[in-house]
């Protein structure tokens, strides 16, 4: 299992249904990562033996696994063949999951169970929505999906978080630098369990405001989405 505990931030590229043999080929040619962090790529399943990572601070990794260890699931990956695909990484949760595919949180606590006794390290996403945060629920909700969702086998060692409020996703629209830090402190205070957990923060991240999200105190990194599939903006992130 990836050695957490060594990297001053995590950046993780979600590409979600995008990408093709020769995108692959290109962003790999122009990728550059940067030694003191550690970088993921997480792409559509068909393209993930098509992954390339280096062991040191360039990984692999799956956006969903299904909660099936085998069986007849047609159309399903397990943990285990995420292993044997040189997957270290795994989203769980994503808020497009949960929203799109009726995704719970007894499920993403199941999958990442699964991928932790794997060696894989599950990614465990968590947010609220506009209406939630305009009825002041943000606390409840998190705290409700973050105690449900990470299995009893989770530690800061083997299980990242990563904080992205669904209103924020694709809308150009993000929080206060002081309400994600606020957040990101939240969480890790939910319980002493998670006081040691790496937190990630994801929602319209972008070159243009990385580095004054990624250096807040309680921030440890961002999971990006849309800004991940410009190379050359990605580059700028991870820098």
């Amino acid at each position: 299992m990836v050695n957490l505990t060594k990297f001053s931030s995590i950046f993780i590229a979600n590409w979600k249904l995008n990408g093709n043999s020769l995108f692959l080929k290109d962003y790999y040619e122009k990728l550059k990562v940067n030694s003191n962090n550690c970088t993921i790529i997480c792409s559509p399943s068909i393209y993930l033996k098509s992954l390339k990572g280096n062991n040191i601070n360039l990984f692999c990794g799956a956006q969903d696994v299904s909660s099936y260890k085998e069986g007849a699931y047609t159309g399903e990956l397990s943990a285990s063949m995420l292993k044997d695909s040189n997957i270290d990484f795994c989203l769980v949760g994503h808020s497009e999951r949960r929203q799109y595919f009726a995704e719970m949180n007894d499920n993403v606590n199941i999958k990442s169970s699964n991928l932790i006794e794997e060696n894989i390290i599950p990614v465990i996403c968590i947010g609220e929505t506009l209406e939630q945060k305009e009825k002041k629920l943000t606390e409840e909700i998190l705290s409700t999906q973050i105690k449900a969702s990470v299995p009893s086998s989770a530690d800061h060692q083997n299980t990242l978080i990563a904080y992205e409020p669904v209103w924020a996703i694709g809308t150009g629209l993000t929080p206060t630098l002081d309400e994600i830090n606020q957040v990101h402190e939240l969480i890790k205070n939910f319980d002493t369990k998670f006081r040691n957990f790496k937190v990630l923060y994801g929602g319209s991240v972008k070159s243009a405001n990385s580095k004054e999200i990624n250096d807040l105190s309680h921030v440890d990194g961002c999971l990006i989405g849309g800004a991940s599939l410009k190379v050359d903006e990605f580059n700028i992130i991870i820098s």
